[in-house]
């Protein structure tokens, strides 16, 4: 085991050991448009250690040189004009290789694993392997056991490997894959990846809760009256049409990214920033969220599918027109679920969650809406909004507070209004991508950003009713205009309890 990487509270920064890092599915587009460049970029910060190496893998045949080449396109294709330095390109290209792969052929795993060994013996990695699963998720399974039969589930370093969502397609599906993963691999070894948990303003989270006075005193059901943690998005499918289709928004955004968002906001103060610490309170918060009930799905979700429209005045076709999606399919593109948290922090105070495609804006957002001041004085002002405290995500990462103030002159007038802190104003420089400090981590060996597998499962079984009632076709489907806020079910969702949405 490495030493832990947070001392005294703080995550300090730190080189790892040299290591291999293997890409399977290195041709696919998470490779060449997020991986490569990640890791470049660390590099160039002189955060990756010496004899770093990287070997892409799949079922393409190519040569190293080739690899090498089509990943130095990618670098300058996706980093900004001008961000490639040349010298260090080249030291990168360096440690790059290529080896063909297939999952119905385990002696290419044999070849892998003397490929592997040879690379510890010439560039002093010393057995540390990081394995990643840039893959379609059927291949999760037959990957682990092949990497298993050949003995790279262990080495005389360490090795771990990083898998993407989705971590199964429901709790069944993803309890036989965590069953079969662990068969192979210690939990410890296991980083689920979820790109949204590297996002700066994710991790500000938890410092604006805990290093700060003001607000964790309030953060409360006696201050706080609801939340809401949203995720829209102006795009609708594209060409993931034949994909989306057996998936929806429910599983694509809500169960993994929304859900870690939400733990974040709601989970009690760890007693230290170790990994496990942190993951078991966010465990807590799962276990104390309400069931939902088969039959009350109606009262805790709503659901929606964009129909044709404009966004950005450009007009779009509706989703049953997209390629590969079916012409009568019932797949939501629009979600809300409604969470309740029975505990002391949180009793009564309803957590909304909300997501979609083919909306006006793109906006990730937490929106923290505190209670209202019990007794209004100033009579002649115009009606106040609630004090709120949003957490801007993406894409203009930053956090405003809303609250009264007096308007100039002689009469007491009190008008709702704004302060804003934006991160790259404050601090002069853009945040770095998501995938450079989860890369980061899971070389170090800190998964306090990862998904832990009994996260996971809670999360799937709470989404489970809703799923289920799902499954049924739904009869007024599409039921929003592209270009609109979601379905007018959605409007009355809120409504009912005398709240509505936030305006983006």
């Amino acid at each position: 085991m490495m030493e832990n990487p947070l001392r005294e509270g703080l995550r300090l920064e730190r080189t790892p050991e040299p290591c291999t890092m293997v890409i399977f599915g290195a041709s696919g587009d998470l490779t060449k448009r997020k991986l490569v460049p990640a890791l470049y970029s660390l590099a160039q910060q002189n955060l990756l250690p010496g004899g770093f190496s990287i070997v892409g893998s799949g079922r393409t045949t190519m040569s190293s040189e080739d690899f090498r080449a089509r990943m130095g396109e990618a670098v300058n294709e996706f980093l900004e004009v001008g961000a490639v330095d040349n010298s260090v390109w080249e030291n990168c290209a360096a440690g790059m290789f290529y080896i063909p792969t297939d999952v119905k052929d385990q002696e290419s795993f044999k070849s892998l694993s003397e490929l592997l060994t040879q690379i510890d013996q010439q560039r002093g990695t010393s057995g540390n392997r990081l394995f990643y699963f840039s893959t379609p998720p059927s291949l999760y399974a037959p990957l682990t056991q092949l990497l298993g039969s050949v003995g790279l589930n262990r080495s005389t370093g360490w090795t771990r490997v990083i898998i993407e969502k989705p971590f199964g397609h429901d709790l069944e599906s993803m309890r036989a894959l965590n069953k079969e993963v662990l068969e192979v691999f210690t939990e410890d070894q296991v980083y689920r990846i979820d790109h949204y948990l590297g996002k700066e303003t994710v991790q500000n989270i938890l410092v604006l809760r805990f290093a700060n006075g003001i607000f964790e005193p309030l953060w409360n059901r006696r201050y706080i009256e609801h939340v809401q943690i949203t995720a829209a998005e102006t795009l609708g499918v594209e060409a993931r049409g034949g994909y989306y289709d057996q998936i929806g928004v429910l599983r694509d955004m809500i169960q993994n990214h929304l859900f870690q968002i939400f733990t974040l906001v709601a989970m009690e103060p760890p007693a230290s920033l170790e990994a496990n610490a942190v993951r078991d309170e966010k465990t807590k918060v799962m276990r104390a969220i309400r069931p939902i009930a088969r039959e009350q799905v109606d009262q805790f979700a709503v659901r929606g599918q964009y129909a044709k429209g404009a966004v950005n005045g450009q007009s779009v076709e509706g989703y049953r027109e997209e390629k590969n999606v079916r012409p009568d399919s019932s797949t939501e593109t629009y979600a809300a679920v409604k969470l309740l948290v029975d505990n002391w922090r949180w009793a009564d105070v309803p957590f909304y969650l909300r997501s979609a495609k083919r909306l006006p804006k793109r906006v990730t957002e937490v929106a923290v809406q505190f209670r209202s001041a019990p007794h209004l004085l100033f009579k002649g002002s115009e009606p106040l909004q609630p004090n709120s405290l949003t957490l801007r995500i993406q894409p203009d990462a930053g956090i405003t507070l809303r609250f009264g103030a007096k308007l100039p002159g002689q009469a007491v007038k009190v008008r709702t209004v704004n302060m804003d802190f934006r991160y790259v104003t404050s601090f002069g420089k853009k945040s770095p991508d998501a995938y450079e400090r989860l890369l980061l981590d899971a070389m170090l060996g800190d998964s306090t950003l990862f998904a832990r597998g009994d996260m996971v499962e809670l999360s799937w079984r709470l989404l489970m009713p809703v799923l289920d009632a799902w499954q049924k076709p739904a009869k007024d489907f599409p039921n929003y205009e592209s270009g609109s806020w979601g379905p007018k079910e959605s409007g009355e969702f809120m409504h009912r309890e005398g709240r509505r949405w936030r305006r983006l």
